[in-house]
């Protein structure tokens, strides 16, 4: 049955709101750009309110047995060849007890070459600067008010505002910064009205702060009189199933003005399609992919469809994401929010939910529609009311989505928009909801469930087929007969869609991939399960509960296993180790597990690739690969009982990835984790607002109150550096708000360790003679390694204590060398803290974490090596002053005890392509069996690196995450700990 709706009228209207909004603390924005990456791998399940916090185990190293430290030149290298073969993961000190056949001993000690792997995925980085831009040209985005004078949008909200009484008053119609700020305050932090009413009650509080308002209720008088109105709410009603269903709803019209008109992306904002090159090598370029304008779909949209016919349109994509969630754990009370951004705002700040880049366009009917006994036509009549609703919702933008209409940036100029349908971002449930294909069928293409498990070529929808089908109702008033075969012949479900007649619109190439259902939540879920099945939860359980912590890992101390209801963020951190974990458990047959490592390694290089921020040529040749990879050794987990096929939507839907990133961009710019986000915000902390009866009026004002003190604190910001010009105006805060980012902090965390606590607590064993050594070689590089070990020896320090530090940040340049402020960077950090008591007088254990240093400080990356941070310390200036006399102002401030582990080999271990290392001891005339370490400027560590433990075909019941890095002799250098990881690392 088709849903009949009313013809809706107004029922109730509701306060409009400008979703112009500032984050916090612009006015404190360093000098100095400072950006801080976050893994967009902010995966919050609709479900879950808030995530668990990530576990930072802290693990202390016990008796430790280090005789002494060595150095090289300048400050800090050990003597060349001085290392022995070190003992291996087996008992017999050679190969360990995987199957890896790798060395038992250091590989300088003159062990063979390991078995090269069957095919390294490369990770190349551009080189920086070598990159170039071909705009498309021509009158595309061609501005109409061109010599005119341009009057932003933030002198447009100010003309919106009452007459002021005092024309300096920055905080109109606020009377006083104190007004505004509690204003403020009470809006943005959900205070609700009894408790701001109750707090204003306080005998005197009011006259001491001599505030404009004195309950809850004037404060939103003031709001709703005094600030600009911005797109409304309305109400329509639609008869379905018997039962009368309401949709909330905003004009999208306005909604995308608003968008579109924001003044603090005007700085930022794209109106044409580029193409993107970067330069591999001398004459070899190679095209990259990143934000929706770098895609064929807006370049092709530009040339075929409007250029030609009516030059000088700016396309504004539209990407339209829904999705239902829940708003309460009992009571089963759901929302089903509809949200809208446009491709001319980059992805950096669409992606951040406090620069409010998605704008909610309205909440759509929850029912069951259990009044319908028949599941076909209940199926079939929720279709049709969802289609109804978002028909509404979109008919604004349908109407000028051909000829366009004139919209204003947020610099004032004005433009010919064309609001086209670009993506629509939803789980498969969604997917197949808004194509109207049939549940368990592909929604971009042709191809047999039952070969979703197959490579086989997935003929794409055509959706001028389907339209036409839908649209042929009309040629058959009387008889649905012709128009329910013409509509199964093209695919789609006999319901009247709301993109039948969008124009330009392919609703099938539309649907985009989603890292976190299809990825997170899809393959690698499916991955977690089947190596459950082929190793067995005990085996995988016991390893990662003595994982050795990382600033990048979350640790599961309970295991895997007993996990419930796991969310996307969980199944990424398990990813960021889970190749590692099973790289050396071993399987009777070794063919198997070699099938079962490249399968793991094929489907995590895959999920990795997909994220990459930019995609070149290469990435997308690696992508096909990874998948290949993956097809070509998928048999073994039905060989070993943990799938009896391959059929699933979820894979599937990664043999569309390669093709929807030539089209629209890499898939952070559609990801649902963002919708994810947004219902936090939209329904949640909306609903929290009410009193939980008829909710969605009260919702709809809280939203519109919220986003107008949010509007208005974005002009504040802009009065109070006193209405800057056009070209200077304040920008969107950049993503991690800028900051002034120091390394170390100022104060030391212990100010006197003394040497023998230096080495009895932080483990520096042999403290003072390794930094005697350092010293001596500091101030005369040209002895040799004889003649400083003699002059140490007889060297009187003329201290015996230092100031220790617990921690060391950076913050990692984008690893694809990209530029411009919106990249982001990525914060780690290294820890040298020992065993402590908390605040409770509970003892913690340490945490000594493991590096990779640049070892002798030339920048080479054939000199970087892994390394345990024991100590970071600093030297006063007295001291310096004694060492080094004159040359103290050039010597480095800050230093670290090193201990090493050996360097990285030539090869990476077969099928899972790991490096392995082990501790580097020391075996020569003068000593034996000793722990090679050194003492290095601060400067050489490069990042924190995540080892993973060899725990060989047993795991010692005695390891735990506070001895593991002592206990065990060899280790996994894990590249999947974070992306930057990934791409970087060998």
């Amino acid at each position: 049955m088709d849903v009949d709706p009313v013809q809706p009228s107004v029922e109730r209207g509701q306060e409009g709101q400008d979703p112009l909004g500032w984050g916090e603390g612009d006015e404190t924005r360093a000098h100095e750009r400072g950006k801080r990456g976050v893994d967009v791998d902010l995966f919050d399940e609709e479900d879950a309110e808030a995530e668990d916090e990530l576990d930072r185990i802290e693990e202390r190293l016990q008796e430790l047995e280090i005789d002494r430290g060595v150095i090289d030149d300048g400050l800090g290298l050990e003597d060349e060849g001085a290392e022995g073969g070190g003992p291996g993961a087996g008992d017999d000190g050679g190969p360990g007890a995987g199957d890896d056949g790798g060395p038992g001993g250091d590989p300088g000690g003159g062990a063979g070459p390991r078995n090269a792997p069957d095919k390294i995925v490369p990770h190349p980085p551009p080189p920086p600067g070598q990159r170039s831009t071909v705009h498309f040209g021509g009158r595309a985005g061609e501005p109409l008010n061109a010599g005119e004078p341009l009057i932003n949008n933030f002198s447009k909200y100010e003309s919106e505002l009452p007459a002021a009484h005092d024309p300096e008053n920055k905080y109109h119609p606020f009377k006083s910064k104190m007004d505004w700020d509690i204003a403020d305050w009470a809006k943005s932090n959900g205070i609700g009205a009894n408790a701001l009413t109750a707090l204003l009650g306080v005998e005197g509080l009011v006259d001491a702060l001599k505030l404009q308002f004195q309950t809850s209720r004037q404060l939103d008088v003031i709001m709703d009189k005094e600030l600009p109105p911005r797109p409304d709410f309305v109400r329509r009603t639609y008869t379905a199933g018997g039962e009368k269903h309401e949709l909330y709803m905003r004009d999208s019209r306005q909604v995308l003005e608003e968008l579109y008109g924001r003044p603090d992306f005007a700085n930022d904002m794209i109106y044409t399609p580029e193409v993107q090159y970067v330069l591999v090598k001398e004459g070899e370029e190679h095209r990259v992919r990143s934000d929706m304008q770098t895609g064929g779909w807006w370049w092709q949209m530009q040339q075929t469809r409007l250029e030609g016919i009516k030059p000088g349109a700016t396309i504004v994509p539209l990407i339209v994401s829904s999705d239902k969630t829940q708003l309460t754990t009992f009571r089963n009370r759901s929302a089903y929010p509809v949200y809208l951004t446009i491709g001319n705002i980059p992805k950096e700040l669409r992606r951040k939910t406090s620069l409010q880049a998605h704008i909610l366009l309205g909440y759509l009917p929850v029912s069951n529609l259990a009044n319908i006994k028949r599941d076909d036509l209940r199926r079939r009549a929720l279709g049709s009311l969802f289609h109804a609703c978002m028909r509404d919702i979109l008919a604004p933008l349908r109407d000028v989505a051909e000829e366009g209409f004139i919209m204003t940036s947020g610099d004032g100029v004005k433009r010919r928009c064309h609001p086209l349908l670009a993506a629509y971002v939803g789980d498969y449930p969604e997917q197949v909801l808004v194509t109207g294909i049939k549940s368990g069928l592909c929604p971009k293409g042709w191809l047999d469930s039952k070969q979703f498990g197959t490579q086989d070529v997935c003929e794409r929808r055509n959706h001028d087929d389907a339209a036409a089908a839908l649209l042929s109702r009309e040629q058959h008033p009387g008889n649905p007969k012709p128009y329910v075969d013409a509509c199964a012949a093209a695919g789609v479900k006999p319901i009247d869609t709301f993109w039948k007649d969008y124009p330009h619109a392919d609703i099938f190439q539309s649907i985009t991939p989603d890292i976190l259902h299809q990825q997170y939540q899809g393959v690698v879920k499916h991955l977690i399960a089947w190596l459950k099945v082929v190793y067995g939860e005990r085996a995988l359980d016991e390893r990662f509960m003595r994982l050795p912590a990382n600033h990048q890992l979350r640790l599961f101390h309970k295991g895997i296993s007993k996990l419930s209801r796991v969310t996307g963020t969980e199944h990424q951190d398990i990813c960021r180790v889970l190749l590692a974990v099973v790289a050396d458990i071993p399987l009777p047959d070794a063919d198997d597990r070699a099938q079962v490592l490249k399968a793991t390694r094929a489907l995590l290089d895959f999920v990795y690739l997909a994220q990459y921020p930019e995609a070149s040529t290469a990435t997308l040749t690696q992508l096909d690969d990874a998948l290949d990879r993956f097809h070509n050794s998928k048999e073994i987990f039905i060989k070993l009982g943990a799938r009896d096929q391959f059929n699933l939507p979820k894979l599937h839907a990664l043999a569309h990835y390669v093709d929807s990133i030539k089209l629209f961009g890499t898939p952070d710019n559609f990801n649902t984790s963002y919708s994810e986000r947004l219902h936090i915000d939209y329904t949640k902390n909306a609903y929290r607002s009410t009193n939980r009866k008829d909710e969605y009026p009260q919702m709809t004002l809280w939203l519109l109150r919220r986003e107008q003190i949010r509007a208005h604190r974005t002009h504040i910001e802009w009065r109070l550096q006193n209405r800057p010009s056009v070209k200077s105006m304040p920008r969107a805060p950049l993503p991690g708000a800028p900051k002034l980012k120091k390394p170390i902090a100022t104060n030391p965390s212990e100010e006197y360790v003394s040497f023998a606590k230096a080495e009895r607590l932080y483990g520096a064993q042999n403290f003072e003679r390794t930094f005697s050594e350092t010293i001596t070689r500091a101030k005369h590089p040209a002895l040799t390694d004889h003649q400083v070990k003699t002059i140490a020896n007889t060297l009187a320090l003329p201290f015996h204590s230092v100031s220790a530090f617990h921690r060391l940040k950076f913050w990692h340049a984008d690893a694809l060398d990209r530029e411009g402020e919106l990249v982001q960077e990525l914060p780690d950090s290294v820890k040298a803290r020992p065993a402590y008591r908390d605040t409770q007088r509970r003892r913690a254990e340490g945490t000594f974490s493991t590096a990779l240093i640049d070892e002798r400080g030339k920048g080479d990356k054939k000199d970087l090596r892994v390394g345990q941070v024991r100590i970071i310390f600093s030297l006063t200036d007295t001291s310096r002053d004694a060492l080094f006399g004159d040359r103290a102002a050039d010597m480095p401030t800050h230093y670290a005890y090193i201990q090493w582990f050996t360097r990285l080999p030539a090869h990476a271990d077969r099928y899972h392509n790991l490096h392995r290392v082990q501790r580097s001891i020391i075996n020569n005339a003068h000593v034996q069996n000793e722990q090679s370490a050194c003492i290095l400027p601060i400067e050489r560590i490069q990042r924190s690196v995540s080892l993973i433990p060899r725990f060989g075909r047993r795991v010692d019941p005695t390891w735990t995450p506070h001895n593991v890095l002592e206990k065990c002799k060899e280790f996994y250098v894990n590249s999947f700990s974070d992306k930057h990881a990934y791409i970087t690392f060998p």
